[in-house]
């Protein structure tokens, strides 16, 4: 049972929303400008034509997929750890994909366009398959979390979670896909894109989740019991050793061909993406997160495993601006052998800065994210209640 809430901590949720609605009216009042005014306020050019927004919007459509492996964990595997935090990171699936969302439609200059998206289905475009996966992915959230949290639909839970575990493989694979598709950039093109857009919307959405349920522990004056704090601690450990594995594979394999050598040099050596790679996206988005997990010191520590999960994220805006800037920056070489020279730029190396109104969008489509899931913790009471005498003899018996 939940108790009511101090005063305080009600007037902390009404300033927590009311910011969270005025930074994403800010961010869509920057949309409108720059559809106005045409991306020529922005920093994006006939080259680079993903800028910072996208970067955002990938990571949160991405991270709200991976968000969802905490209730399938509990609901589709059977692991009692996971079950009573199902409802929240359902709620968190909606509202991450709706911001990213949001961010990808106002980016679009002419978002009414998305009616003909709509209403002339290409079966053949990757971008096309994206108006089916997201509105059925809504749906099946949505029944899975109506099992979940209505009694007499319980029963009915498992199937929904399955199939929402599917679902959501198949939208991750389609965003994975995008890139790997697109042979149109010497940094995309890769079938090892797809499973690896999987295993990092696993990392990220854990990450995201840790980070949440330790600010609503905090938020009520709770504390998150240990045993609960190892076992995800442990799992986020596995997850991001893993998308590290996939990284380096993915640029090993890429170096291997002759064509792909320049491009390999230019993001790891010799550019302004190389420091961002090894520093932010290797160092602090996987290093150091894996170093607070394993070391003895800290990773029984609830604020150090917090600071590795927010870590993750950090280092996946890295590795997301390096992917898709980076990979638009440098040149396609379409004539190996040969230098490329017109009055379009071809051949030439591109530069690109985040200007305020691309800014404004982006973080106008993170508070979307983090009004809904402000307001539906609110409403909904969706703070795991556990257990630990139940939990401890359920994982003994699994175990």
């Amino acid at each position: 049972m939940f108790t009511p809430k101090p005063r305080q901590e009600e007037n902390l949720f009404y300033l927590l929303a009311a910011i969270g609605g005025l930074v994403s009216a800010i961010g869509l009042a920057a949309a409108l400008y720059m559809e106005h005014e045409g991306h020529v306020v922005t920093g994006m050019n006939n080259q680079i034509v993903w800028g910072l927004p996208h970067v955002v919007a990938i990571f949160l459509i991405v991270a709200a997929s991976g968000v969802l492996n905490v209730a399938s964990m509990g609901s589709v595997f059977g692991r009692v750890l996971y079950k009573s935090r199902a409802p929240l990171s359902g709620l968190l699936g909606i509202a991450m994909l709706s911001g990213g969302l949001a961010i990808i439609m106002l980016d679009l200059g002419r978002a009414d366009r998305i009616i003909v998206a709509m209403t002339h289905f290409n079966p053949t475009s990757v971008f096309g398959w994206n108006v089916i996966l997201y509105p059925v992915f809504y749906a099946f959230v949505g029944i899975y979390l109506w099992t979940m949290m209505e009694r007499r639909m319980n029963p009915y839970s498992k199937v929904a979670g399955l199939a929402t575990f599917i679902w959501r493989i198949i939208l991750t694979t389609g965003t994975g896909s995008i890139f790997a598709f697109l042979v149109a950039r010497q940094a995309y093109g890769s079938a090892l894109l797809a499973p690896m857009f999987i295993i990092m919307s696993f990392s990220w959405g854990l990450a995201v989740f840790i980070v949440v349920q330790a600010t609503m522990y905090a938020w009520n004056g709770m504390q998150l019991p240990p045993l609960i704090l190892q076992r995800m601690k442990n799992l986020l450990a596995t997850l991001v050793a893993a998308v590290l594995y996939f990284t380096a594979v993915l640029h090993l394999v890429s170096a291997y061909f002759a064509k792909q050598t320049a491009f390999e040099y230019f993001i790891l050596v010799d550019s302004e993406f190389s420091g961002m790679f090894w520093i932010g996206q290797v160092l602090i988005g996987s290093l150091l997160p894996l170093t607070l997990l394993f070391h003895p010191a800290t990773r029984a520590k609830v604020a150090w495993i917090n600071l590795a999960a927010a870590l993750v994220i950090v280092g996946a805006f890295f590795q997301l601006y390096v992917f898709i800037i980076g990979g638009q920056a440098f040149p396609l070489e379409m004539f190996p052998g040969y230098d490329i020279k017109s009055s379009f730029f071809d051949g030439t190396v591109d530069h690109y800065s985040a200007r305020l109104p691309e800014i404004l969008l982006a973080l106008g489509g993170v508070a979307i994210a983090f009004t809904m899931t402000t307001i539906g913790v609110r409403a909904l009471h969706f703070l795991p209640q556990d257990d630990i005498a139940e939990l401890e003899a359920a994982i003994r018996i699994t175990d």
